[in-house]
């Protein structure tokens, strides 16, 4: 996985709540096996008519958003079934960071699992970003070294992560990675038999 120590991008705001899986990446878009190609499906249902073109009112159309890599959404993001597929398809898409101020457990962990990070925000923060991300071209900086947000403009937040997300995070590790640093005491234990 690729690490996630400081980013910087512009703001895509999903102003809605309750967000589950199925609206993230459709059922029908499961067959694949491999974790790539999800991309092009995140959130179609909102994004397409149902004869594949592409919908004006949904604002990650909009070509303002071309570039986002940062989400902010509304509460509860990411509940409904634990389908991996939805953070596949969130960072197939090109999003490194979502920012919501609550998510369901099994999206969130598998979040970290896959790379992307998931901060919590309280709620009136996240409505004042969408608000910005809304009305203009706006960017954010993510350091995760330091656990804070901030613009050129001068908002600054602390976020919380436990550190052994944060570890996996600035690394790029999965937990095979994870592991795999122990990987002496591993052998250690095995020659011990």
């Amino acid at each position: 996985m690729e690490p996630i120590r400081k980013h910087e991008g512009l703001v895509y705001p999903l102003n809605r709540a309750n967000i589950d899986t199925d609206q993230i990446i459709p059922k029908q878009f499961l067959k694949r096996i491999e974790r790539t190609g999800f991309g092009q499906f995140l959130f179609y249902n909102w994004r397409f008519h149902d004869d594949g073109t592409p919908r004006e009112n949904f604002s990650l159309n909009d070509p303002k958003y071309d570039d986002a890599s940062i989400i902010v959404a509304g509460e509860n993001f990411g509940c409904g079934s634990s389908r991996e597929h939805a953070p596949w398809a969130i960072q197939d898409y090109g999003f490194k960071v979502v920012i919501a101020p609550s998510y369901a457990d099994i999206f969130y962990n598998n979040c970290v699992k896959n790379g992307i990070l998931a901060i919590k925000l309280d709620e009136e923060k996240v409505e004042k970003l969408i608000s910005k991300a809304e009305s203009e071209s706006y960017r954010l900086t993510v350091d995760l070294e330091k656990q804070v947000i901030f613009d050129n403009e001068g908002f600054e937040q602390s976020f919380e992560v436990p550190s052994y997300h944060k570890e996996m995070l600035i690394n790029g590790w999965d937990e095979i990675a994870v592991t795999l640093t122990h990987q002496d005491k591993i052998q250690q234990y095995e020659l011990s038999f």
